[in-house]
């Protein structure tokens, strides 16, 4: 199918809206009686006589229903209100002066502008004094929907308390089956594939930690129970929140499912919109693909590259980070000693990990106090930098911004500074306690200390880690804004980063929060990778990272070989099993090299040679999962735009008996040409993609990479 430019319409006549992508439709009308706009459609490309009648016929078989204890509308709504004949959750739900809860809203007018290579639509509703605008915006690269809306209270003296306010509602097709595929896990396990089949009634997924979060990610996928990776038609959509949020199916017999999608923070106390004020939700994504899940995913990365990602063209570079050489036994001697090996690896990247600043010798102090510490690096930090500079690699450091350690002099300075409630104990996790990014005074502080810091030092890395969800989420000073903080907070984060950014360009940022907690389209629009897991066992990772890849791109993936027993199973695989797993996204070493044996010194500086040839076609190549860990062998593979190279990962987990594994079949290759594999054999694209590669794996945990090349053949 060719592609088509991007376009939004809405007949203010008809209330017909229509949205197309390259390959999409997407409609709704605005109801007459109540200005509602209702769901019609979603899929391949349909005209604009198509969605008229649609919204005719729909408008006409709703209208006609003999309705009992329901509205006939429910889970129709492209954006359901609280109130009126509306009986699912409200994405709105509002309370005006006078404690009324039910919206009652007048389309007032409609608003299309285009930009480079997108279009928005708004249609703008005026509820009392509120003004709440839908915005839809579609891309001529992508066939991703974004959708967000904005409030704002016109009133000149009068407050209004928002209890809901979802980015969106998507409205899936009317089938027999809604199977819905979700990423759950936990510290450790993130990013595990979940497929649950919607019931009637509530389905609800959320962080209420204040972090995105290890237990659920916010992305879902439904399909009618038949799709697969290479076929079916699968609908998806993602938020991009670093916060607290909420995704909610709500399906009832013989209606549509309806996902809302938005914000999380039931529980947590209205947030007061005051007199001009304005609130912007965060964007939610969707997403309609007719070819499974692998050309969900291939959409989703796309799209990421191009419309999320910063800097989404470098290529990045393989790193080693210090930690678990050194734990908190942190000196200028020994990070030396450490940059020396790693240079020797071939490792482009030394980033210095905790211990480096303050009073910090164990996890009980220090956090907070952004100064080097002179006991350890008694000239600062420049004579390591430069030696790492000298050695041919960049420097980076770790920080961990919105903590603070009891004991610290950030905190005997200021205790007012972290979130707690007035007369009570503050719980700590980790020894620590969260700062009130919510607070300007707080934000403006660790921008100044950042700013310093890396004003001061030839830093190209930072690693933001975020290691405790939120408790004792109080702000005594103003109880007004007590119900915005879990907003302000992640808000106040996003801007202190993207001032940093601003300021210091050449400096890349590495999202973590205890791992995979922070893993997210919010967030990745201000960094340049994810911290996947703190787990580093491969064969655990191969799970995580599979889960990872149903959305986001192995080039925001970061991981690294670390050694063995690893601390969280005790697993020992080997060394080239544990190098091809972290090939498959953005390569690190957390090894201790100084226990590194000449031997597994050499075979890693020839992993790491070879992960720097593919590593275009890994970090910049369309991805293809083949099979799933733990079924016999298995592989992810990586294919350029131009289907001219292509490298394969192949893994065994196990051997059962002693036969080989199953054929290999590869995807996204030119049937018509010649591929020739790791310089020997050359084979048409069509076996290879038809009957596939037969791998020569022997025993546990073994691994091999094949690269292929398109030649002319004679």
């Amino acid at each position: 199918m060719s592609a088509r430019p991007a376009a939004a319409a809405f007949d203010a006549e008809t209330g017909v809206l229509l949205l197309d992508t390259p390959h999409t439709s997407y409609s709704a009308y605005v109801g007459r009686a109540d200005d509602i706009p209702i769901h019609t459609y979603w899929g391949p490309p349909i005209t604009a006589g198509d969605a008229a009648y649609l919204a005719a016929s729909t408008a006409e078989r709703l209208a006609s229903e003999w309705v009992c204890f329901r509205s006939a509308a429910n889970r129709h709504e492209e954006y359901p209100l609280d109130g009126g004949l509306q009986f699912g959750r409200a994405a709105l739900s509002v309370e005006f002066p006078g404690a009324v809860r039910s919206i009652a809203w007048r389309l007032a007018r409609h608003e299309i502008t285009a930009g480079p290579g997108h279009q928005e639509l708004a249609l703008w509703y005026e509820a009392q004094e509120l003004v709440v605008t839908l915005y839809y915006r579609v891309h001529d690269d992508s066939d991703v929907i974004d959708r967000w809306v904005v409030v704002r209270n016109d009133s000149a003296a009068d407050t209004v308390d928002v209890h809901r306010l979802d980015s969106a509602a998507w409205v899936m097709p009317e089938q027999s089956r809604h199977r819905m595929t979700h990423l759950t896990g936990r510290w450790a396990a993130e990013t595990q594939v979940r497929r649950t089949d919607l019931t009637d009634g509530h389905l609800v997924l959320e962080s209420r930690r204040g972090i995105t979060g290890h237990h659920a990610n916010p992305w879902f996928a439904i399909d009618d129970g038949t799709a697969t990776e290479e076929s079916g038609r699968v609908y998806s959509g993602t938020l991009h929140w670093s916060g607290s949020w909420r995704l909610l199916a709500q399906r009832e017999l013989d209606e549509p499912a309806q996902i809302l999608f938005g914000w999380g923070h039931e529980g947590f106390g209205p947030r007061r919109l005051e007199p001009g004020e304005v609130l912007t939700t965060p964007v939610s994504s969707g997403l309609f693909t007719a070819d499974g899940f692998g050309a969900m995913s291939h959409a989703w990365h796309e799209y990421a590259l191009r419309h999320v990602l910063p800097n989404s063209g470098e290529l990045r570079p393989v790193l080693f980070n210090s930690w678990e050489a050194t734990g908190f036994d942190v000196d200028e001697q020994g990070q030396r000693a450490l940059a020396r090996k790693a240079a020797a690896l071939g490792c482009e990247l030394f980033v210095l990990d905790d211990g480096w600043f303050g009073r910090r010798s164990s996890d009980r102090a220090g956090l907070g106090d952004w100064w080097v510490n002179t006991d350890r690096f008694p000239g600062g930090l420049k004579p390591l930098i430069d030696e790492v500079h000298a050695l041919g690699m960049g420097f980076g450091l770790w920080i961990e911004p919105e903590m603070v350690n009891p004991d610290s002099d950030l905190y005997r300075a200021h205790p007012e500074w972290t979130y707690h409630h007035a007369g009570r104990e503050p719980h700590t996790m980790r020894n620590q306690l969260v700062l009130n990014l919510a607070r300007p005074d707080v934000a403006e502080w660790v921008f100044g200390r950042l700013d310093a810091l890396l004003s001061a030092n030839d830093v190209r890395f930072v690693k933001w880690d975020m290691n405790r969800p939120f408790t004792d989420a109080g702000w005594p000073e103003r109880p007004d804004r007590q119900g915005r903080l879990w907003l302000d907070h992640v808000t106040g984060v996003y801007g202190v980063i993207d001032a940093l950014r601003r300021k210091h360009p050449g400096v890349a940022f590495e999202a973590c929060s205890g791992g995979g907690g922070r893993v997210d389209f919010g967030i990745m629009a201000r960094t340049d990778q994810f911290w996947t897991s703190d787990n580093t066992d491969a064969l655990d990772r191969r799970h995580i990272q599979h889960g990872f890849s149903h959305l986001y791109p192995a080039r925001t993936m970061s991981c690294w070989v670390t050694d063995l027993p690893t601390f969280i199973n005790k697993r020992r695989v080997p060394l080239t099993y544990r190098f091809h797993v972290a090939m498959a996204g953005v390569l690190g070493v957390g090894g201790d090299l100084n226990a590194w044996t000449a031997e597994e010194t050499e075979e890693a500086r020839g992993l790491i040679a070879r992960y720097k040839e593919i590593r275009p076609i890994v970090q910049h190549g369309r991805l293809h999962r083949l099979g799933e860990p733990g079924r016999s062998a298995s592989a992810v593979q990586y294919v350029t735009p131009d289907r001219g190279e292509s490298v394969v990962l192949v893994y065994q987990e196990a051997q059962q008996y002693d036969g080989d594994p199953a054929p290999i079949r590869l995807r996204g290759l030119d049937p018509e040409a010649g591929y020739r594999l790791d310089g020997g054999a050359v084979l048409s694209g069509a076996l290879l993609m038809g009957h596939g590669i037969t791998p020569r794996l022997t025993g546990d945990y073994a691994s091999a990479l094949i690269r292929l090349e398109r030649v002319n053949r004679s």
